[in-house]
C-alpha cells in the first residue's frame, strides 16, 4: 500500500476577502474531490487574503497511478484562470 500526498501552494490574486478565497477554494477542491477521488483540505495560510496552501491525499496499491493521479490534480490546478501555481511537492510513501 503507498500514500501519495501533494501539497500545493497557490496565489489567488483576484481575492480581496479571506470569503472570496473561500468561494475560490471550495470550487477548486470539490473539482478536485469529484474527478480523482482524492481527499483535499486547505493546510496552510489560513489567514491571508491572496495565497492558499492545499493537501492531496490518496491511497493505492500502485506508486504510478498515485503519480499521474497527483499530476493531474496539478494540472487541473494550472488550469484554473483565477489561481496561480506558485510550488508543489509530491511525496509517495
Amino acid at each position: 500500500m503507498f500514500i501519495g500526498v501533494c501539497t500545493i501552494e497557490m496565489h489567488i490574486p483576484e481575492s480581496g476577502s479571506l470569503k472570496t478565497k473561500r468561494h475560490s477554494l471550495k470550487s477548486i477542491k470539490d473539482r478536485i474531490r469529484s474527478r480523482f477521488n482524492v481527499s483535499v483540505a486547505e493546510v496552510g495560510d489560513n489567514d491571508l487574503w491572496q495565497k492558499a496552501v492545499l493537501a492531496v491525499a490518496a491511497v493505492s496499491n500502485d506508486k504510478t497511478h498515485l503519480n499521474q493521479t497527483m499530476d493531474h490534480v496539478l494540472d487541473l490546478v494550472r488550469s484554473v484562470p483565477d489561481v496561480s501555481l506558485l510550488d508543489y511537492t509530491i511525496e509517495i510513501l
